[in-house]
């Protein structure tokens, strides 16, 4: 195993990683420039430039947990059956409602898609992320939970959880890319590979930019 690989798992293994994360974020740091390289090349009016006043407020989450020693995120592969992104694989997350905050939503959009009733904890606010084909202004938040969830999706809305092991995102050989095909247009689209599942779009470029802040980690610890 390389150094860096040996590093990456004892990163992905320690017990503090969310205060690690926790004190980069505090610091100033962020994931922006890996966000950036896993940014389709139709960005520009969709995960870029301003969002349109008719953009719904939107949050989603990366929970933090441990399976086997190991941190995860669960995301979510949606039913081929829905209107907007069916089959496609997404972070737990919705429409912030009237009276609660970004961060409350983004937790109890998770509770109501996969079920669990783990505690949470909130680490972080990552960046905002203009979604044009739903026209959802997101928030991403990062949170972590002591307990190893039990997921029990709601099949309305998920297919299957997908756990995402986090050494996956420190992990070169794991970015790809897509060629995507939205009627006349073609476009190329970085993608994370997670066993058979292709991760793209807004929610590869929310992963890209923790997995930026897992590199600076990995850095400063050198």
């Amino acid at each position: 195993m390389s150094s860096i690989a040996s590093r990456s798992r004892t990163l992905t293994r320690a017990d503090d990683l969310p205060q690690k994360l926790a004190a980069a974020m505090r610091a100033g740091h962020n994931g922006a420039a890996m966000r950036a390289k896993t940014a389709p090349e139709l960005t520009y009016g969709r995960y870029a430039g301003p969002a349109p006043y008719t953009a719904r407020q939107a949050a989603v989450l990366l929970l933090l947990f441990r399976r086997d020693g190991q941190w995860h995120v669960p995301l979510t592969q949606r039913p081929l059956s829905l209107t907007h992104h069916a089959g496609q694989i997404s972070l737990p997350g919705g429409a912030v409602e009237k009276g609660e905050t970004s961060a409350e939503a983004a937790i109890r959009e998770l509770r109501e898609e996969i079920g669990t009733s783990a505690p949470i904890e909130i680490i972080g606010q990552l960046a905002d992320c203009y979604v044009f084909a739903s026209d959802f202004f997101v928030t991403p938040w990062l949170a972590s939970s002591p307990d190893v969830p039990k997921w029990r999706p709601d099949k309305r809305e998920v297919d299957h959880v997908i756990e995402l092991p986090l050494e996956v995102l420190l992990d070169p050989n794991a970015i790809g890319h897509l060629t995507i095909e939205r009627g006349p247009r073609v476009f190329q689209a970085p993608c994370i590979r997670v066993g058979a599942a292709r991760v793209w779009g807004a929610t590869c470029m929310i992963l890209g930019e923790l997995a930026g802040l897992l590199s600076h980690i990995l850095e400063t610890e050198r």
